[in-house]
């Protein structure tokens, strides 16, 4: 059997989603600076914040540059490594797990899903992934969007947490998390589709990688799109206000709370602040992601193929 045509477990598919996963936030990780901190900008009546205020991912990148120099677009960058690559080995192993398991009871054809079916197991496999990995999400937003002054690093950021909120600290914005679950199934069923759809009409058996690029953006750009008002809520209620607000403004209780004020003070494109840069960083990530798996799968792939090559040879 060709090397190429070697069959990959679950825990290979993720290795490679995981690497790829990496190398896109390494690449775009400034753009993930600026949009989580668009993101947690808001009014609060009567109420004066010394905070800088960016009008766009250009002028948010020359503030930083400005205030904290080049180190201040990587805040929190080993913490959101570490994010990328859990999130992404337990998703990706999880909807290759669901996906290989549906196949070999209910679909041992290996026929095209349904996009139902995709839109399914891929929720769930995001559902499962959110549980584990929400407190490094939690992490890497106060470490993104804290003063420096004020910054720490992951062990003192995780102590402070548990110190001042408990353990249910970590997992803050875990239920707009599930909810958002539909985002990464949305957009791996759109890519199953439209990468289906690319290989019929273009009549070719894979996608190039700068294919794959193109249809992995179209696919986040829905997904991002679709569900961006959650995204938002979900990085206000892990955000932590800087001293100089500590009880000055009331803390969000939940998704709708967020939703519900920022409509009041910001109106209903308030629900969309930072989405051009959430967009942006989203499309290039995942578009990359998608691009590098190919290419990570197919040297996941000969690793694996030479380890069992090595344990016949043992036996």
């Amino acid at each position: 059997m060709p090397i190429a045509n070697e069959p990959l477990p679950p825990v290979g598919h993720a290795m490679a989603g995981s690497a790829g996963a990496m190398f896109a936030l390494a690449c775009v990780y400034p753009l993930d600076i600026i949009k989580t901190r668009i993101q947690v900008q808001a009014k609060h009546e009567g109420i004066k914040s010394t905070e800088a205020q960016y009008d766009s991912a250009l002028d948010g990148i020359k503030q930083i540059l400005k205030a904290e120099g080049i180190t201040g677009l990587y805040a929190g960058l080993p913490s959101s490594l570490i994010g990328t690559a859990s999130t992404n080995f337990a998703y990706f192993y999880a909807y290759s797990f669901l996906r290989t398991a549906y196949n070999k009871r209910y679909n041992p054809q290996a026929g095209t899903l349904s996009t139902a079916m995709e839109l399914l197991l891929g929720a769930a496999a995001g559902a499962l992934t959110t549980l584990v990995t929400t407190p490094v999400s939690v992490i890497t937003t106060r470490q993104q969007t804290l003063p420096a002054n004020e910054r720490q690093t992951v062990v003192e950021t995780t102590r402070t947490i548990l110190e001042e909120e408990g353990i249910a600290g970590l997992w803050k914005g875990v239920k707009p998390s599930l909810v958002l679950c539909v985002n990464p199934a949305i957009t791996y069923a759109s890519f199953e589709k439209l990468k289906e759809y690319t290989l019929k009409s273009m009549q070719i058996k894979a996608l190039t990688p700068l294919l794959a690029f193109y249809v992995g953006a179209l696919s986040k750009t829905l997904a991002t799109v679709v569900t961006y008002p959650y995204i938002m809520a979900k990085v206000r209620l892990q955000w932590k206000a800087p001293k100089e607000m500590e009880g000055k403004i009331q803390a969000y209780t939940g998704s709708f709370d967020v939703l519900s004020r920022v409509l009041k003070t910001e109106g209903f494109f308030g629900w969309y602040k930072g989405m051009s840069t959430q967009i942006s960083k989203a499309v290039l990530s995942q578009a990359l992601l998608f691009m590098m798996k190919d290419i990570f799968t197919r040297y996941t792939i000969m690793v694996f193929a030479l380890v069992r090559s090595l344990k016949v040879k043992q036996a």
